[in-house]
């Protein structure tokens, strides 16, 4: 007796697709949902943009070695809704904390390392050891203007508001526009009421030639 065939059409009519088939009709259909990105980061989110703006900001601040800064904008990122972010971030933080706390076993022996080494302390409150290095790098390199300008700015940080002139003075000797600096230069608040600091910054009032 034979056995009955089944129809090739089936009941409904309907046969299903091959796999193939299935994975194109699965992409089509997954198209649409993909939200806007921004270097690999999810950009939909108004709280992921803010995190963004932030990370852009602690970035900038990173390349232009001001790292105390960085490093409170970069925590301010880890905060944030996404994740991808969050751990850039905290990949630049540690980078941030070793930039800002050189190790023991570093040696500085340039006068430009010994600068270095002196603004990482004064960015951590240390100041003996900020002065410390940059006195070495003053007398490795007298002429360097930028070292005279920090230790000016170191003074200013302790209080010492005749050996903060002294250095200024210096700085702007070696480099004018080091005046033009120093006016916008929070460091030197402590200055702002002392007659000294305003003819030295502000010779055109008074005719001081520097």
């Amino acid at each position: 007796m034979a056995k009955p065939q089944k129809s090739s059409s089936g009941s409904s009519g309907r046969s299903k697709p091959s796999p193939k088939a299935q994975s194109k009709l699965k992409k089509k259909n997954n198209l649409p949902d993909h939200p806007p990105q921004r270097g690999g980061v999810e950009m939909i989110d108004p709280l992921v943009q803010a995190q963004m703006k932030v990370y852009e900001e602690a970035m900038a601040l990173f390349h232009q070695q001001k790292f105390q800064r960085a490093k409170q904008e970069l925590e301010k990122v880890l905060a944030g809704p996404s994740k991808e972010l969050a751990d850039r971030a905290r990949t630049h933080l540690r980078i941030t904390e070793q930039r800002m706390k050189p190790s023991a076993e570093q040696n500085p022996k340039s006068p430009e390392e010994h600068y270095q080494r002196g603004v990482a302390m004064m960015n951590l409150g240390r100041w003996d050891e900020a002065r410390e290095s940059l006195d070495k790098a003053r007398k490795l390199a007298p002429k360097a203007d930028h070292v005279h300008y920090a230790l000016a700015a170191l003074d200013c940080l302790t209080g010492e508001a005749d050996s903060a002139m002294t250095n200024l003075k210096v700085a702007i000797e070696l480099r004018p526009s080091n005046r033009y600096h120093a006016r916008n230069d929070e460091d030197f608040a402590f200055l702002q009421e002392d007659p000294r600091f305003t003819e030295l910054l502000y010779p055109e009032k008074d005719g001081y030639s520097g």
